[in-house]
């Protein structure tokens, strides 16, 4: 027989050497794992930062950007207010035109912003100028001049870029309208700033290597963009990403942006003036802004890189000297476990059928010379229950043996699983015969186990196109004998004997039923 105390404490063993290895390797996994997910987190939180800190560099630099240009504008049009009061108090003839005009220089030596100064009378003639000459032409083809021509608001008016036609700068044109005495239009005001103010103004301020600024109208023409190019002045911008955000979301917005003009990720912060109708906007590079960043996160993740690894190599090591100790360990007990393993199949073999699993006919005929002569001792009844399978021949014939043998398996676990007290014993008899055993057991209680077997093995409902049930079933020979002690050595046989004429008698009556009986004593 074999040790039955080493076999559980094999499995015990193997049980707690395996999850070591899992277990390991599971924790160098995690951590791996988690340096990973560390470095891809403050990698993230890093780049947030980083794009959130630049966002608010460029909406502090549009906020005072705006500021200057406002102010700017601010001095040309105080400048512009105070001509007009001269120009309609004291008119722009006679005695007041060279004081006047003395007094249009001055303001244009004292104010940097201003460019020119010039006053056109209602036909688009030049009236006066800060400049030494005046000039033959007139200006009434000018946007800003038909502007005021055809509007009575008294308002500054910031018209589109032009190039003067007197020195060929381009200039912001910055007007007011004049009215004669009645309220007729009398003519303009004008001052205007070199574009070239603009591009001294912004080069001071550092946006990176591909960053912008850019100011504009707010209809979208666009005054000055840096980097600077001559072609822009003056091109619609409408469309571009700026000016479609300022639609959406009003006077100041920040936003990650591509710009149609050279195609560059950027972002973007903008501000609308809040006296006039100017943009500004500033951006720097997304490739720039975070390349800092990049920099930063690879060393970072050649570190981390470095590190897993070598956690990697040592938790291999680990593994490996774990998974060595359970190979020498397992060594050690395989060919006793081997041994007990044998033998454990050896008794199977000896005590149960190969086929369905239960005990086999050798085993139950045992059984039942043992229970025999345990009744015939206390005088307890003793019953048997032999089973056929119906029309098995013509099962195998038409579905083959291999179902055949599934076919039997099925019907002896139904039988196995039918019988509730440990003393009940099923066996397979021979071939398609099934045996069950059942000590202490009344006719009228084996009738009733021997039918519950037989519905049971029906409700498998395996298909038997050969069965007039359309089903497998079975037959079954109830006998139950009550011994005495003068019994016959061979009346266990007897009995099965018996058994065997009540199946014979249930088959002969059209199968699938319960045919019983029992016996006084032989």
């Amino acid at each position: 027989m074999p040790d039955k105390s080493t076999a559980p404490e094999i499995v015990r063993l193997t049980a707690e050497k395996r999850p070591a290895v899992r277990n390991a390797v599971l924790f160098v996994v995690a951590l791996c794992l988690l340096l990973l997910t560390i470095q891809v987190s403050d990698g993230w939180r890093a780049r947030k930062e980083r794009l959130a800190d630049v966002a608010v560099a460029t909406t502090n630099m549009s906020h005072a950007l705006a500021a200057q240009a406002e102010s700017a504008v601010r001095v040309v049009d105080t400048v512009l207010a105070g001509v007009v009061e001269r120009v309609e108090t004291d008119g722009a003839d006679g005695a007041a035109r060279p004081r006047l005009q003395l007094h249009l220089k001055n303001m244009v030596t004292e104010v940097d912003e201003l460019h020119g100064l010039f006053v056109f009378g209602a036909d688009g003639r030049w009236l006066m100028t800060s400049q030494d000459r005046i000039p033959l032409y007139h200006v009434d083809d000018r946007e800003y001049f038909q502007y005021h021509r055809n509007n009575p608001d008294r308002y500054v008016h910031i018209g589109k870029p032009v190039r003067s036609r007197s020195t060929g700068d381009w200039v912001l044109p910055i007007s007011r309208r004049l009215n004669n005495p009645d309220g007729t239009f009398g003519g303009v005001a004008l001052g205007t700033i070199r574009i070239a103010y603009f591009s001294t103004l912004y080069k001071t301020f550092d946006v990176g290597r591909a960053g912008v600024i850019m100011l504009t109208l707010d209809d979208g023409t666009m005054i000055y963009r840096l980097p600077h190019n001559e072609k822009l002045i003056g091109s619609d911008v409408s469309n571009g990403p700026v000016h479609q955000m300022y639609q959406r979301t009003g006077p100041t917005g920040t936003d990650m942006l591509r710009s149609k003009i050279d195609g560059i990720e950027r972002l973007y912060s903008y501000r609308h003036l809040e006296t006039y109708p100017l943009i500004v906007a500033t951006a720097q590079s997304k490739q720039e802004i975070l390349e800092k960043w990049l920099k930063s996160m690879l060393g970072q993740a050649a570190i981390t890189i470095v590190a897993i690894l070598l956690l990697l190599y040592f938790g291999r090591r680990l593994v490996r000297q774990i998974v060595i100790r359970d190979h020498l360990e397992h060594e050690l007990l395989q060919a006793r476990a081997m041994l007990q393993e044998h033998n454990r199949a050896l008794t199977v073999l000896a005590d149960n059928d190969s086929l369905t699993g239960i005990a086999n006919r050798r085993r139950f005929e045992e059984a039942l010379g043992q229970e025999y002569a345990r009744a015939a001792r206390s005088g307890a009844p003793l019953s048997l229950l032999m089973f056929d399978v119906d029309y098995f021949k013509r099962y195998n014939d038409t579905y083959g043996h291999v179902a055949g043998d599934a076919c039997l398996r099925q019907v002896a676990q139904t039988l196995q699983d039918s019988l509730v007290r440990p003393a009940d014993m099923a066996a397979r008899y021979g071939g398609e015969e099934f045996v069950a055993l059942l000590p202490d057991t009344d006719p009228a209680g084996a009738r009733m186990v021997a039918e519950r077997i037989r519905q049971a093995v029906m409700a498998l409902a395996i298909p038997h196109a050969g069965n007039g049930a359309g089903v497998v079933t079975i037959s079954v020979g109830v006998y139950t004998g009550s011994a005495s002690a003068g019994m016959a050595a061979d009346s266990a046989t007897a009995l099965v004997e018996r058994a065997d004429a009540l199946l014979y008698q249930a088959k002969q009556s059209g199968r699938n039923q319960v045919c019983g009986g029992d016996l006084a004593a032989p």
